[in-house]
């Protein structure tokens, strides 16, 4: 798959990020290098060189210049071939790890460059696997890709998932398809935290379900028996069907999705807790008002929504939407209740997503104690060099 032509090489400006590359920082952005009229013409998702200003080799690396990241490294070792033993060396390696964290086959194979595979992520729903190739070398590579993976795993229909705004930044096109196998005619049904999900894999959010909140959900489940709980951005019942598996006496979900909500109440039927179980379709914000309005009150509340500082230029305005919601939930809890609040923008730290939930809290007029911090499961490992590998956060509070 490398090619035998000599590989293209691009260099960092003088002072700009090389030691941060060779202790592991695995991304060059645009102003980071010396882009001349020739490495402008690099073909998106070529390999070549990173080079520092004084011309030290750093490492091989897949080249964009049609995206702000335009440098992806994928090894230190300049000479490594980017084949099927380099494919099937880091699909072994994450699949190992995955078979000893969880016994049953629904997991994130593939966490991006955590798991040395830049941009890709691959989440496996038992024999059928979503692929969302978000950098331009993995689609460059992808029929290769996905070659390694069927013979890794024995997958017997994999899925490009090309939605998400990740791959407009890149270039890429938007199409989703069919690999291999055939696109299943039904949802799949995905058995975590002794709950039943429902996975859309051809007309879903994202690759069909949200992996990453499992420890979320059963930390949410272990306060809910008996308990009345309210999920909020919901999509398919991640929080409230883990809650009602738990003992949970009633469970509402709500969500602006009405084919999400359905999916809900198919994984609560199939779980045989429809009766405790309802739904309530509309904008969040515009449901929470209401329930304040209307008096309502539960046990537990957790609202987990998108990402509202999805970038640094949404920061501010996302953090007050998170505060928003803070307040609006926080007057939903009964005295001595529970709160949990997430947030997946990599832009909002925790510090800052801590501080504008407990703003939110506070101008509910309640008073709180933090007593869990969360974030994704095992299966979404944090790159230790990347922050935004650990997009995730959890806080839950009793009220």
């Amino acid at each position: 798959m490398t090619d035998t032509a000599p590989l293209p090489i691009i260099r960092l400006r003088p002072n700009a990020a090389a030691r941060a590359i060779r202790f592991g920082f695995p991304w060059v952005y645009d102003n980071e290098l010396v882009m001349d009229r020739r490495s402008r013409k690099i073909d998106a998702g070529t390999l070549g060189i990173l080079q520092d200003a004084e011309r030290n080799d750093l490492g091989l690396v897949a080249i964009n210049p049609n995206s702000k990241i335009v440098a992806r490294v994928l090894d230190s070792n300049i000479n490594t071939m980017i084949d099927v033993d380099w494919f099937r060396g880091k699909f072994q390696r994450a699949l190992d790890l995955r078979a000893r964290l969880f016994d049953r086959p629904f997991y994130r194979l593939i966490h991006a460059e955590s798991d040395g595979l830049p941009g890709v992520i691959i989440d496996r729903f038992d024999d059928h696997f979503v692929v969302q190739p978000n950098a331009a070398w993995a689609d460059r590579l992808l029929d290769a890709l996905v070659d390694v993976l069927v013979d890794v795993t024995d997958a017997r229909v994999v899925i490009k998932n090309a939605s998400g705004r990740t791959r407009g930044l890149e270039g890429l096109d938007d199409v989703s398809e069919v690999l291999r196998g055939d696109m299943p005619s039904a949802p799949i049904q995905v058995p975590m935290n002794r709950a039943i999900y429902m996975a859309d894999l051809a007309g879903g959010q994202k690759t069909g379900l949200f992996f990453d909140q499992r420890p979320n959900h059963a930390f949410a489940a272990s306060l809910s028996k008996g308990a009345r709980v309210l999920d909020v951005f919901s999509h398919v019942g991640g929080f409230s069907l883990a809650a009602l598996a738990a003992g949970a006496d009633h469970a509402v979900a709500v969500d602006g999705s009405t084919a999400a909500l359905d999916l809900a109440m198919q994984g609560a039927a199939a779980m045989g807790v429809q009766d405790r179980f309802q739904t309530r379709r509309g904008d969040a914000f515009d449901v929470m008002t209401q329930l304040v309005e209307e008096g309502a009150q539960f046990d537990v509340v957790i609202c987990d929504p998108p990402a509202f500082a999805s970038s640094k230029p949404a920061l501010e305005a996302g953090l007050r939407a998170y505060e928003r919601v803070a307040r609006l939930a926080a007057q939903l809890v009964v005295d001595g209740g529970y709160l949990g609040l997430c947030s997946c923008s990599h832009a909002a730290d925790l510090a800052k997503f801590r501080a504008a939930s407990i703003r939110g809290i506070g101008r509910a007029g309640r008073k709180s104690a933090l007593i869990h911090t969360g974030f994704a499961g095992p299966d979404h490992p944090l790159h230790p060099q990347l922050a935004e590998s650990g997009y995730l956060k959890s806080l839950f509070f009793r009220l």
